[in-house]
């Protein structure tokens, strides 16, 4: 019975390092410069095989090739010419 009793406390701890080491992982790859920003495609917008993106949070506008949305906030930065 004492074994019965000690591999019933094992599982919550696995559960609590489990969570805990999930917490350490999104605080480590997590990324900083785009932790506000909130990046939508703005198809009207794409020109010379450029993808155009906006920030829903503070309406900065951003152009990648690649696709996907700009690694980090563009706010302060001055508009590209239209």
């Amino acid at each position: 019975m004492v074994a019965a009793a000690s591999d019933r406390g094992a599982i919550p701890m696995i559960v609590v390092a489990g969570l805990l080491l999930a917490f350490v992982l999104v605080l480590v790859f997590s990324n900083p410069a785009t932790r506000a920003c909130r990046w939508r495609e703005d198809r009207r917008g794409d020109r010379d095989g450029l993808k155009k993106f906006r920030c829903m949070a503070c309406g900065a506008e951003g152009f990648t090739s690649t696709g996907k949305p700009p690694l980090d906030c563009r706010a302060d930065q001055t508009p590209p010419d239209k």
